[in-house]
């Protein structure tokens, strides 16, 4: 990371981002919202992959714009 001149605060955020890409049914959140939520497990697979990628691209877009501050 110095040689590269990275923020490590920056570094944690996308690093964290990241492992939120399509994050599925390994997580045992994804179980917890399935069972509280009553949810088929092609709808839970659905709207969990689609949240964790929109959070996940998100923390991206807020790390790049806090590396131009």
């Amino acid at each position: 990371m110095p040689a590269l001149h990275a923020d490590p605060t920056l570094m944690v955020l996308a690093i964290g981002g990241g492992s939120l890409f399509l994050s599925h049914v390994n997580d045992a959140g994804f179980w917890l919202v399935r069972e509280y939520l009553g949810m088929s497990l092609a709808d839970t697979f659905k709207t969990w992959s689609a949240l964790a990628t929109m959070i996940s691209l998100l923390t991206l877009a807020a790390t790049l714009l806090l590396s131009l501050v």
